[in-house]
């Protein structure tokens, strides 16, 4: 089945200047968003208190978070865990704090919700996590996207030639900014599944370049006549149907699990949509245009001649 004609040509390189500025407006918008507002990390970052209870029957989360508030844990985050009777309670530490023995918060929470509620509620489950932990991962997190965009400048500079390296490390670095500086400006929680989902960006992201990258050095050597953003456009277009099946197969799934997936994987699945879009955008606008304004051209990707060997032998 042909899903674009083998004849497409679209000039996405016409428009790169105006794309670039749009990014650069929105990552100053982003950074702003991170600064001003911060993000709104989970108890995976923060520390804080993690009850399970179960219900007698299935019970709707608002009630439990207006329980919850009337038992002063405003800020308590409520998901489903499994079957419609099965709550997830995550407590901040700010509320924790005022507690003299952390075991009390799950008896106040216990108290408040089953105050409110019809029938008996079970604790299942309470786990504490302390903020030096939280600390802890939240320096494992950045250091795990800094350690994976410099193996990535390093591969993509060994593999093709740095100026394309340059350009998918600036694709990339735009992804990780952009999501995350959507949650910031959303406040959306960032936890750990959400870490986990802007690494998986990266790695989606980089799949996208390499592709292109792959096709614009085949041109570079195979077309002998047309500009640097001419072959750049061709090899674009050339790939634009597995882009297309790439991005909306993998769209489609994520969808689903976005609208059917629950509270426990919004954010993961919100992340990697996001990252999704942004990636084939970026592969497009961000990581091509860049390279062609460092000036790639045909003479850096032409394969090297081996020097003759001279026989000097009598």
């Amino acid at each position: 089945m042909e899903i674009v004609s083998k004849n497409l040509n679209i000039d996405f390189m016409r428009v790169r200047r105006a794309a670039v500025i749009l990014s650069i407006l929105w990552l100053i918008a982003a950074a702003a968003a991170i600064a001003i507002r911060g993000l709104n990390f989970g108890i995976d970052f923060t520390g804080g208190t993690l009850i399970e209870v179960g219900y007698q029957q299935d019970v709707q989360l608002d009630s439990v978070r207006q329980a919850l508030a009337d038992g002063g844990f405003d800020g308590a985050t409520v998901q489903r865990f499994g079957t419609p009777r099965d709550v997830l309670i995550r407590v901040a530490p700010d509320a924790a704090s005022e507690e003299k023995n952390s075991a009390e918060v799950s008896d106040r929470v216990l108290r408040a919700l089953s105050a409110a509620a019809d029938g008996e509620v079970d604790m299942r489950r309470v786990e504490f996590v302390g903020p030096q932990v939280g600390d802890e991962l939240t320096e494992d997190g950045a250091l795990a996207v800094l350690v994976a965009l410099i193996a990535i400048l390093m591969y993509v500079a060994m593999r093709f030639e740095w100026r394309f390296a340059v350009g998918a490390v600036a694709a990339l670095a735009h992804d990780v900014l952009f999501t995350v500086g959507l949650f910031a400006l959303l406040q959306i929680e960032f936890d750990l599944q959400v870490l986990a989902a802007v690494l998986a960006v990266i790695g989606y992201s980089l799949n996208d370049t390499i592709v292109i990258f792959d096709r614009v050095r085949e041109n570079f050597r195979k077309m002998r006549k047309g500009t640097p953003a001419s072959i750049v456009n061709a090899s674009i277009n050339q790939t634009m149907a597995r882009t297309i099946m790439t991005s909306g197969t993998t769209l489609v799934v994520l969808l689903a699990l976005f609208f059917l997936g629950g509270e426990n994987v919004y954010g993961f699945s919100l992340a990697l949509i996001v990252g999704v879009l942004v990636g084939t955008y970026s592969t497009i606008y961000v990581a091509s245009a860049v390279a062609l304004w460092l000036g790639v051209s045909k003479a850096d990707l032409m394969p090297v001649k081996k020097e003759d060997v001279v026989d000097d032998r009598p």
